[in-house]
């Protein structure tokens, strides 16, 4: 699923208020920092991670970009040393996940 730039604003402005919760560090990216972003994906839909200086291996972008395809998720944004990861819930009701914006493109004939 391809995030739109308008559904891509809407997450933006949602993670301002969000911490970080998932670090990056020496270790670099392995099973246990997979599962992790997995499961804290699954629960709330949209989470912020971090690059720690301690680690040679990766920068923010290409750590989004290895856990995104990891879990399936799209990458949001990345600032610096941080980033910012989304994917829809299938655990939660409807009503509790992340309602986005609706894609406005019009079909071309």
């Amino acid at each position: 699923m391809e995030l739109t730039s308008k559904q891509r604003a809407q997450l933006r402005g949602l993670a301002n208020t969000i911490d970080t919760i998932l670090q990056v560090g020496k270790d670099g990216i392995g099973e246990n920092l997979v599962k992790q972003a997995d499961n804290a994906l699954e629960a709330r839909e949209l989470i912020k991670g971090r690059v720690l200086d301690n680690n040679m291996e990766y920068d923010a972008r290409s750590a989004a970009a290895a856990l995104a395809s990891a879990t399936r998720s799209e990458v949001v944004q990345v600032i610096g040393t941080k980033f910012v990861l989304y994917r829809e819930s299938h655990s939660k009701p409807r009503e509790k996940r992340i309602q986005l914006v609706k894609s406005s493109r019009k079909a071309i004939r």
